[in-house]
Formats: structure tokens, C-alpha cells, sequence
């Protein structure tokens, strides 16, 4: 069984079982998920694709913990005018694992 959701304006493919990393959702560790946001649904040979959502499809995943991305370096730089500018970012996110996807 595969599932297309969306969540924090991206798209994630899963199954049961996937662990993925999500942008930061405001849940305690341990805590129960339920994405709504359905795009498509396979079960078995059936292929069911949302227009622009599945019909009460739901997957369901549960919080594992919470963190910090590694850092990525954004240096502006401006040749002749002695300008620079060193900076970094470390984007938070949620680490759920997928428990189950109810149709």
C-alpha cells in the first residue's frame, strides 16, 4: 500500500513503516499524526488519484522525535565594494514513522 501526502508544502511517497523527515509539525514526541491531505492511493492493482484529494484518506504516523537539519552556509558576496556577508541555517524538522493509511 503507497500514499502520496502533503504536508508543509511538500510531497512525500510512503508506506507503512517509512520513517521520514517532515517540516516542523508542534507535537510532543510520541504523538499521534494524522495527514489528511491525501494526493494518491494504491492498494493492490487499484490506483486511485485525487482530484485534488482522496476521498476520506487519511495516513496516520506517529512523532518519533524532533530536530535540527545540518547547516547550510549563505555568504553574499560583491566584488570591488569590500561587501560580504557570511550567515548559516538550520532548518527544524519532524521525524515521524508511518503507522498506517486508512481509507
Amino acid at each position: 500500500m503507497l500514499a502520496v501526502i502533503k504536508t508543509g508544502g511538500k510531497q512525500y511517497l510512503v508506506s507503512p513503516g517509512d520513517k521520514i523527515k517532515v517540516a516542523k509539525l508542534g507535537k510532543k514526541d510520541g504523538a499521534e499524526v494524522t495527514f489528511s491531505e491525501v494526493l494518491l492511493l494504491q492498494k493492490g492493482n487499484s490506483l486511485e488519484i485525487g482530484t485534488p484529494k482522496v476521498q476520506g484518506a487519511k495516513v496516520v504516523a506517529k512523532v518519533l522525535r524532533q530536530g535540527r537539519a545540518k547547516k547550510v552556509i549563505v555568504f553574499k558576496y560583491k566584488p570591488k565594494t569590500r561587501y560580504k556577508k557570511k550567515k548559516g541555517h538550520r532548518q527544524p524538522y519532524t521525524e515521524v514513522e508511518i503507522l498506517e493509511i486508512r481509507k
